[in-house]
């Protein structure tokens, strides 16, 4: 009986151990053209702070699929996890000097692999699509003032923390 009951225990212990060490990861970088700090895990808490592509964020804690950071300047919000990767992500030196003609939304486009080859493939294989609608769709422009007005006028109340 002894040995079942030494065996139980040690495996409490090392499943309380691996809990507490198996913690969000320490720091992330920002993998979105702008990255939104926010007041509470949800995408209508109010934005703290807002931070570029690439960035390096010190994680502290995790709801759902919300990250706490600590934001440099020392204050405190929540990120989505979709705006964050544990890469990395390295520009190279100079890069806001090159002449490139790129923008933001194209280096964060080509971090993920797209650029203007992959759409050039893309719309060529689908001749018969209408991209005047997704061309445009892109430069509306929804601010969160707005959204929460419209939220409200319907009644909505979102969920928290990823709740699903």
């Amino acid at each position: 009986m002894k040995p079942i009951r030494a065996v139980s225990v040690f495996c409490i212990v090392f499943l309380l151990a691996s809990t507490a060490w198996s913690g969000p990861p320490a720091a992330m970088s920002v993998q979105v053209q702008t990255g939104q700090v926010r007041s509470e895990p949800s995408f209508l808490g109010a934005v703290l702070a807002s931070l570029a592509y690439g960035d390096r964020i010190d994680v502290i804690g995790q709801q759902g699929d919300w990250m706490e950071v600590a934001v440099p300047g020392g204050s405190r919000g929540w990120m989505h996890r979709s705006a964050l990767t544990k890469k990395k992500v390295v520009l190279n030196a100079g890069w806001q000097d090159v002449g490139t003609g790129a923008s933001s939304d194209e280096l964060a486009l080509a971090g993920k692999g797209f650029n203007a080859e992959t759409e050039g493939l893309f719309r060529e294989r689908h001749r018969q699509a209408d991209f005047l609608w997704v061309d445009r769709m892109e430069r509306f422009v929804v601010y969160p003032e707005e959204m929460l007005a419209f939220l409200k006028e319907g009644g909505v109340k979102p969920l928290k923390g990823g709740a699903r």
